[in-house]
């Protein structure tokens, strides 16, 4: 195999992915994310499958441009959730997944921890990650 035999593929993959750069707008970040999305509907069941080597490779883009635009892990948890609630327009009541208004409350002041039950809700929630509850 040579250059010259993979130059073509590359050249449509690139067109089509953009993988020859970084991610460069949230356009982009989102056109990967609805590709990734699509290889595990379509081949989810085949973890073997040869369009799994090239989601890895996607997958490593979208986590450097999160960690460029998105660091979540950088803020203690109570903050993380206060950002979150405002980028989502929600109160404290809207937050059943970690309980009632006043614990809700103690979480947000920095007073009481979140517990795993509450982390898991919360990252399914607002479809980040369970570790950027850590900071």
């Amino acid at each position: 195999m040579s250059v010259t035999d993979v130059l073509a593929p590359w050249t449509a993959l690139n067109d089509a992915l953009g993988l020859a750069a970084p991610i460069r707008d949230e356009q982009h970040y989102a056109e990967l994310l609805a590709f990734v999305d699509e290889a595990f509907e379509r081949f989810g069941d085949d973890d073997s499958h040869p369009i799994f080597g090239l989601v890895s490779i996607v997958a490593d883009r979208i986590r450097d441009y999160e960690a460029r635009k998105h660091p979540w892990s950088a803020l203690p948890s109570h903050l993380l959730l206060r950002e979150l609630m405002r980028e989502h327009g929600i109160v404290q009541s809207d937050l059943p997944e970690v309980g009632a208004q006043s614990v809700v409350s103690e979480v947000l002041a920095g007073k009481r921890a979140l517990n795993l039950r509450q982390v898991k809700a919360l990252a399914k929630r607002f479809d980040v990650p369970m570790e950027v509850f850590s900071g």
